[in-house]
């Protein structure tokens, strides 16, 4: 196992009824700016349990904020909180909103000429509102996380960046904030989740089975609880459970002193800004595609997740981890994630400026710093 420091400050209130936490957790000299995204907080009682935990603090809304956040919209939420002195971000919402949030409170206190550096050339952070979160849609981890990932449509960008600054002070779990999501959003977050683990786990032994089984045991857990949703969208039981596994799969833990991959997310943020797909859709499609093309540095991780995670016995170590592909991929198919390019009616030489992109930058992705730009373009020829 490799050295490592963890220190994760954020507290996590998990259960039915915690919105109402907030009455007590939130400052009451401060000025909020709460932040949130289409607006279906407002129409799934979300927004007035909020408001009414809140009670008489001086609140600023600010919605709008889209599925993959825009750097455009979020500096217009920094002007505001700037112009009126919030002192307090309270985002409600999905990954997205949290996201937003994070940038939103790093921009405001960044004295650099342009905030955008922050995702663009890794300006450093040296300060950031106080920023806590009330989560509606598992998925992507960033309720107990320092990390963010903001587009920039004027470019077609999208970067992620985290500081030490920016792990919420607090999350609010309720499960029953998600009995609403629409199909669409749950099976993103089924996928999202399980292939953040991925990241973190499929890459090469460095003799931390404990990391490793803790890995598989969110894998397995995500795997079994996938069905049970989608036959009963309004068991409290497996949104609970689905929702605290999104939260364990980035919170930091299945990666203290092992190697991560990424490569998945970097080749995927690019298909989002692209051709506007989901954030879990882009995962899907690439992530078979890349195991396969990287089989060789991840034959014995693979052989171990099939037989583990499937159960798949009695085969070689190279059938095992094809199998263990193959099954993965159908997993997310039978949550409703499609996973190959033609099926978002995207064409192989619509990618062409990905593979330029990776060129460009000189970027070598993957565990072992050995995905160049043309293999990212071998990738995705598989994801055709």
């Amino acid at each position: 196992m490799r050295s490592f420091t963890y220190h994760n400050p954020t507290k996590i209130v998990f259960g039915k009824g915690s919105i109402a936490k907030l009455a007590e957790l939130v400052p009451q000299d401060q000025t909020i700016l709460l932040t949130y995204g289409g607006g279906s907080i407002k129409r799934n009682g979300v927004y007035d349990q909020v408001m009414a935990a809140l009670g008489e603090r001086k609140v600023l809304s600010f919605g709008g904020i889209e599925p993959n956040p825009c750097y455009e919209t979020l500096m217009q939420a920094v002007a505001l909180a700037r112009a009126e002195g919030a002192g307090f971000l309270l985002a409600v919402g999905g990954g997205s909103v949290l996201d937003g949030a994070k940038f939103i409170a790093a921009a405001v206190k960044y004295e650099g000429a342009d905030p955008w550096d922050i995702l663009a050339t890794h300006a450093p952070v040296t300060a950031a509102l106080p920023l806590a979160s009330v989560l509606t849609l598992p998925a992507t981890g960033s309720e107990m996380n320092s990390g963010a990932v903001i587009s920039r449509a004027s470019t077609r960008e999208k970067f992620a960046f985290g500081s030490r600054y920016t792990f919420p002070v607090f999350s609010i779990l309720d499960p029953e904030t998600t009995f609403s999501l629409p199909d669409r959003q749950v099976a993103n977050g089924i996928v999202d989740a399980f292939i953040h683990v991925s990241e973190q786990y499929m890459t090469y032994d460095v003799n931390a089975p404990l990391q490793a089984r803790q890995a598989e045991a969110v894998f397995m857990t995500l795997i079994e609880q996938a069905p049970l949703v989608q036959a009963d969208p309004h068991s409290y039981e497996v949104r609970a459970n689905l929702m605290w596994c999104a939260t364990q799969a980035l919170n930091g833990v299945i990666s203290c002193g092992v190697p991560e991959d990424w490569a998945t997310h970097e080749i995927g943020h690019e298909l989002t800004a692209l051709f506007g797909l989901d954030h879990g859709q882009t995962l899907a499609i690439v992530h078979p595609a890349l195991w396969r093309h990287e089989l060789s540095h991840k034959l014995a991780r693979l052989a171990q997740f099939g037989r583990r995670v499937w159960g798949i016995q009695g085969l070689s170590d190279a059938q095992t981890a094809e199998q263990a592909i193959t099954q993965t991929e159908a997993f997310f198919q039978s949550v409703g994630v499609p996973t190959r390019l033609s099926q978002y009616g995207i064409a192989l030489a619509d990618c062409a400026p990905i593979v330029e992109r990776f060129r460009r930058r000189g970027t070598k992705l993957g565990e072992h710093g050995s995905i160049d730009a043309e293999a990212v373009g071998e990738i995705l020829a598989m994801c055709a």
